[in-house]
C-alpha cells in the first residue's frame, strides 16, 4: 500500500524540490530541516546546472593525478587529518569504485540522469512560480597560460560531456575579460546545454514558498533518530516526534546515520567546498559563469554579488572552516586582478558524496515506505529538479523516467557490514 503522507528529512535543494513535487502530487508532506540555510551545500555553491559532468570522479585518472592536486602542493584537494576515521574507510571504497568497468557503468548512469537535469529545472522553476530562477544558458572554461590551455583543451576533447557541447572561444569572445581582470585568458571553451540559477538560495526560497503555498508544513528541527513500526517516526533533537506513513531521507551529508537507523549502509561523507562572495565588484554580469581551470576556481555573478568557489576537502560536515582556503581564494582573485571586497562573505559547506560519486535515489528494499535521495556530490543543485520528479514517481508507484538500479543504496550492503 502506497503511503499517503511523507516526512521529508532535509530542506536543501534536493529536499525542498522533492517536498514540493510530493505535496503538489497530493501527498501530505511535512519537511523537517534544521533551519540554518548556510549549513548545507545548497547555500554557497556556484549555481551551475552542470549537465556536462557525466564522468564520475571515482576513476583511475583521479587516482593517477591525486598527488599533484593536494592542497599542500597548491592544489584544491585536502583531508582533515583529525577526521581520518571518516574518510579513511570511504577512500578504500573510492579506490574500488575507480575500477574502469565500474567507472564506465557510473558514467552511463550519470549520462542518463543528467540528460534530464536542465529540462527538469525549467519545469520546476515554472511550476514554482519563479521561471527566472533558471538563468542564461552555458558557461566558460578558460586558461591563463598557453601550456595550461593546450593540456586542458586536449582533456576536454577526450572527455564525455553528455547532453552538453562546447566550442572554442575566439579572441573577441575572450576580450571582455580584459576589462574586469589584469588581462584576458589566452584560450577558452564555451559550453551550451548547461545553465546557471540566478541565486542558489533564491532558488531554494522559491521552492519553499511554493511548497508552503500548496499546503506543505515545515518543521525547524534536527532528526536525531528514525524509527519504523506501524508508521515512520522521526525523533527530533528538541524532544518531540513527527510521524507519517512514509519518509524521504534527503539529509545530504548527514543522511548516513539516518539510513543506518533503517538498516542500510550509506557511506556518505562531507566533501566540503569553500566560497567567498562580494556585493561590490567590477565583474561584467554579461560574462558567463567561468571556470579558471588551472586554478581550480569558478567565478559566477549572482544578483547578490560575485562569488568564487573552490576546494574538495574531506572531513566532518560539522567541522569549522579552514581560513587558509578562504585566503587562497581571495589571493587568487587578487592575482587575476578581479576586484573584490577586502572583507567578503566567507562560506564552507559539505557536498554529500558517496564513494562511487553516484547519488542514492530510490526506495528502500527492506522497507518500501522509505524513499531516499542524497549523495549528489558536486551535482546537488544540478540534479535537484530531476531527483524530485524521480522520487515523486516512486511515491506514486509509477515507473521513473530512467533506470534507478545504479543509484540503489543497497549497492553498499546492509548497515554494519
Amino acid at each position: 500500500m502506497q503511503p499517503k503522507s511523507y516526512l521529508v528529512i532535509g530542506g536543501g535543494l534536493v529536499g525542498a524540490a522533492s517536498a514540493l513535487r510530493l505535496q503538489a502530487a497530493g501527498f501530505a508532506v511535512t519537511l523537517i530541516d534544521p533551519g540554518d540555510p548556510r549549513r548545507a551545500a545548497s547555500f554557497g555553491n556556484i549555481g551551475h546546472i552542470a549537465a556536462e559532468q557525466v564522468s564520475p570522479l571515482a576513476s583511475r585518472e583521479s587516482l593517477r593525478t591525486f598527488p599533484g592536486r593536494l592542497f599542500g602542493l597548491g592544489g584544491p584537494l585536502d583531508f582533515r587529518w583529525r577526521d581520518a576515521g571518516l574518510w579513511g574507510p570511504w577512500a578504500l571504497r573510492f579506490i574500488a569504485a575507480s575500477d574502469p568497468a565500474r567507472h564506465a557503468r557510473g558514467q552511463a548512469a550519470l549520462t542518463a540522469i543528467l540528460a534530464h537535469a536542465l529540462p527538469a529545472w525549467r519545469r520546476l522553476a515554472e511550476f514554482s512560480g519563479a521561471p527566472d530562477v533558471v538563468g542564461r544558458d552555458g558557461h566558460a572554461v578558460v586558461w591563463m597560460s598557453e601550456r595550461a590551455a593546450e593540456k586542458g583543451l586536449k582533456g576536454w576533447e577526450r572527455a564525455a560531456t553528455g547532453s552538453a557541447a562546447f566550442l572554442s572561444m575566439r579572441p573577441d569572445d575572450l576580450a571582455p575579460y580584459a576589462a574586469v581582470m589584469t588581462r584576458a585568458p589566452v584560450a577558452g571553451i564555451r559550453f551550451s546545454g548547461t545553465a546557471q540559477v540566478s541565486e542558489p538560495q533564491a532558488a531554494r526560497d522559491a521552492l519553499m514558498a511554493a511548497f508552503r503555498s500548496h499546503g506543505g508544513e515545515v518543521i525547524h528541527a534536527r532528526v536525531a533518530r528514525l524509527a519504523t513500526g506501524d508508521r515512520v517516526i522521526a525523533h527530533l533533537d528538541c524532544g518531540g516526534v513527527r510521524e507519517a506513513e512514509g519518509a524521504l531521507v534527503a539529509a545530504g551529508a548527514w543522511a548516513g546515520r539516518l539510513m543506518r537507523d533503517l538498516g542500510a549502509e550509506a557511506p556518505v561523507i562531507g566533501e566540503r567546498g569553500y566560497s567567498v562572495q562580494s556585493a561590490e565588484h567590477g565583474w561584467d554580469a554579461a560574462l558567463p559563469p567561468t571556470v579558471f581551470e588551472e586554478h581550480a576556481m569558478v567565478v559566477s555573478c549572482f544578483t547578490s554579488g560575485l562569488r568564487a568557489s573552490s576546494f574538495v576537502e574531506f572531513g566532518s560536515p560539522d567541522a569549522p572552516g579552514d581560513p587558509r582556503k578562504w585566503r587562497y581564494l581571495e589571493r587568487r582573485l587578487g592575482d587575476l586582478g578581479i576586484r573584490f571586497s577586502p572583507g567578503p562573505d566567507r562560506w564552507v559547506g559539505p557536498r554529500p558524496t558517496l564513494p562511487d560519486y553516484l547519488p542514492a535515489i530510490g526506495r528502500l528494499e527492506r522497507d518500501p515506505r522509505i524513499l531516499y535521495a542524497f549523495g549528489h556530490q558536486h551535482l546537488g543543485l544540478t540534479m535537484a529538479a530531476v531527483t524530485a520528479e524521480l522520487t515523486t514517481a516512486l511515491a506514486e508507484g509509477a515507473g521513473p523516467a530512467i533506470d534507478l538500479t545504479p543509484f540503489r543504496i543497497e549497492r553498499f550492503g546492509p548497515a554494519g557490514r
